[in-house]
């Protein structure tokens, strides 16, 4: 069984993500969606609710594919998790050249951890290289329409998490 590990923070989760979990699915039998917690970053939504909003996106996209896909949190080293879901590969989401100067760093560190664990990437569609769960945040923040980013349940999510954040 060919197992891939898809990793990001996914705060929140956009068309960009959607994307590239989609193509995911034709290259593993089983794709692991690691949910990183990174403390570091300051995400907006808590652990638990980017962990159901990919659940829940993720519904239809199981329902399409003979895929088994999970949504797995993680706190640990990347290579770390890798392994601990039994991924044979790590697939990555690149959008710009500076998206990959940053991916091939890690790609170099990860072989010198590990180096029976591949790193696949793949290029996300011309129409969603520009999304960034960063810009998204931004817009919402600043009252924008990011319904083109974002699915609707995600679009509500954070129009509540920015309206909450706005009441004394």
């Amino acid at each position: 069984m060919q197992i891939g590990l898809y990793p990001g923070t996914f705060d929140p989760i956009t068309h960009g993500h959607i994307d590239i979990i989609r193509r995911a699915t034709v290259l593993v039998d089983r794709l692991v969606i690691g949910v990183a917690i990174n403390r570091d970053k300051g995400p907006l939504f808590r652990l638990e609710e980017r962990v159901k909003m990919i659940q829940d996106e993720c519904v239809s996209l199981a329902e399409q594919t003979e895929t088994e896909i999970v949504v797995h949190p993680f706190e640990n080293l990347l290579i770390d998790c890798a392994r601990d879901v039994g991924a044979q590969i790590i697939v990555r989401g690149l959008r710009a050249v500076a998206d990959f100067e940053y991916e091939f760093q890690m790609v170099g560190m990860n072989r010198a951890l590990n180096d029976q664990i591949e790193t696949v990437f793949l290029m996300a569609e011309a129409r969603h290289q520009a999304i960034a769960s960063k810009l998204v945040k931004e817009i919402a923040r600043l009252g924008g329409d990011v319904g083109k980013f974002v699915t609707p349940p995600v679009r509500d999510a954070l129009r509540a998490r920015y309206e909450a954040s706005q009441k004394p």
